[in-house]
This record gives structure tokens, C-alpha cells and sequence, in this order.
């Protein structure tokens, strides 16, 4: 593999794991939001979000490995999808919240801010492997052109 392509993988990370972190601070942003979207005539919470990575498809270069009977390198990675998670709303009891049904019961959003953190630790560390990674392959191109002196 290529340093060029070692730069364009950890390029893809970069922006994949920044994606990661934009959606977890919009989960956290709305973790109290009771009204985020009117559906069906009726005000649902917001829902937590989540981001699905996936390989990223080669180009012509893994197609032609393939063919040769080459052990494909790896492309990178990329944002497949953000889907929505099923999982049911927290249910408080909040008679004098506006949102509170005829129990007084209130449906808070499905996000558990413990867990967002964690989450948002976990691509922040990514995203900080993926800069030592793009740095040291910046340093071995620059030993590279100064062979050349």
C-alpha cells in the first residue's frame, strides 16, 4: 500500500468519526426535546440517532487486484447511513409539563447521556488515532523527499 493511500484512508476516518461526533452532539443537544417532529397530529420526542460505518467501495485498482488474485487493500471507510433508534421513549411523570398526557406521564427522548458520552469518547479517540496516523505519513513522505537532497 501506498503512503498516498494510507493519507486517503485516514482522510475517510477523519470525516467519518467527525460525523459520528456532529450526530452525537445533536443527540445530546436534544436530549430533553419533547417536541422534534409532528407526526400523525401529535408532537413526538426526538429520537437518538446513530451513525453506521461501513468499507468504502474500491475503485478500479481493488477490481483489478481482485482479477489478478491480489489481496485486496483496504479503501477506507464511509458514512453508510444515520438511522433512527427504535428503542421506546422514557416515560416521566410530569403532570405540569405541557407535553404530559391525561396521567401526567411525559414521553422524553429515547437518549441516555451516559451513554453518548461514552460514545462520544470513542469516536474522539478514533479521531485522534486517525491524526497520528495522517501525521506519521506526512513525516514519512517529507523523510522520502529529503532522500532525494
Amino acid at each position: 500500500m501506498s503512503i498516498v493511500k494510507s493519507i486517503g484512508i485516514s482522510a475517510s476516518a477523519l470525516t467519518a468519526q467527525r460525523t459520528r461526533m456532529d450526530v452525537i452532539a445533536s443527540n445530546i443537544a436534544n436530549a430533553e426535546t419533547t417536541r422534534a417532529e409532528y407526526v400523525n397530529g401529535q408532537w413526538q420526542p426526538y429520537r437518538r440517532k446513530s451513525v453506521i460505518l461501513s468499507a468504502k467501495e474500491g475503485g478500479f485498482s481493488s477490481y483489478l487486484h481482485a482479477a489478478m488474485g491480489k489481496e485486496k487493500a483496504g479503501e477506507g471507510v464511509a458514512v453508510k447511513q444515520i438511522v433512527e433508534d427504535d428503542t421506546p421513549f422514557k416515560m416521566v411523570y410530569d403532570p405540569e409539563h405541557p407535553d404530559a398526557d391525561e396521567s401526567g406521564y411525559v414521553r422524553m427522548p429515547n437518549v441516555d447521556p451516559l451513554r453518548e458520552m461514552v460514545d462520544l469518547l470513542s469516536a474522539t479517540r478514533s479521531y485522534e488515532a486517525n491524526v497520528t496516523v495522517l501525521n506519521a505519513s506526512k513525516a514519512m513522505l517529507m523523510k522520502a523527499l529529503e532522500i532525494g537532497r
